[in-house]
């Protein structure tokens, strides 16, 4: 019983320290932190760390303050990225004639939020809502390269070159017969904050033709980025 009292105890007091630096329209430091929470500044100090670790909180710098994580970030603001992408996505959509999704990094994968379908017959099917993995999509690499998600090591080669490049493909890997290319819409530190991205089947979008869309993508993910003014998802 007693455990299970320290237990609930050590929820409230991260509760507490998580909603003071969500309240607060400026990053606070740990040891206002404490204070304010009336806690030691040690338990305090474990506490944020926790939260830190689950994206809940993040800090800047090694011993700067803290301030609301990309977890928070991202849920917040997803409807204010779908209405700020429509029109990127609907560019895409004319300049290419296929499937174009806008996608945001998640703990178990990445999240489709908005998709303008392809104008053929033969399309990839509805990705909003679904999710899918990180090293075999298009959306998934270029979210890793810089730095939307943590990065394998087994990767590290390619997504370098996704890094120099400024664009991720996938052929064949999520399914065979279905191609992608993606781009970053990076905030203000060069995160990637979310993806765009152009699908189709392999026979029409071909090593060509992504040489031929890739720089307009890449184009569309900057200007979202901008529009966006930086701010996380």
């Amino acid at each position: 019983m007693e455990q299970e009292f320290q237990g609930t105890q050590t929820i409230n007091r991260a509760a507490q320290l998580l909603t003071l630096v969500l309240e607060s329209e400026q990053p606070r430091g740990l040891t206002e932190l404490a204070d304010d929470a009336a806690l030691p500044k040690s338990t305090a100090s474990r506490l944020l760390g926790a939260l830190e670790r689950e994206g809940l909180i993040q800090q800047q710098g090694l011993r700067g303050r803290f301030e609301p994580g990309p977890v928070l970030r991202r849920y917040a603001n997803r409807g204010q990225l779908v209405e700020l992408a429509q029109p990127h996505l609907e560019v895409l959509s004319e300049a290419s004639g296929e499937t174009i999704n806008l996608a945001v990094p998640g703990p178990l994968g990445v999240d489709h939020l908005a998709q303008i379908e392809s104008r053929h017959f033969l399309g990839t099917g509805q990705w909003v809502g679904r999710r899918v993995p990180y090293d075999t999509t298009a959306v998934g690499k270029v979210l890793m390269a810089f730095g939307g998600h943590p990065e394998p090591e087994e990767l590290a080669d390619q997504l370098a070159d996704v890094r120099r490049s400024g664009y991720a493909t996938a052929v064949d890997e999520l399914e065979v017969g279905l191609a992608g290319v993606a781009a970053p819409v990076l905030g203000s530190g060069g995160q990637a904050l979310a993806a765009l991205s152009i699908s189709g089947p392999t026979l029409r979008l071909t090593a060509e033709r992504i040489a031929d869309l890739y720089p307009k993508l890449i184009d569309e993910a900057l200007a979202l980025g901008h529009d966006m003014g930086a701010t996380a998802v």
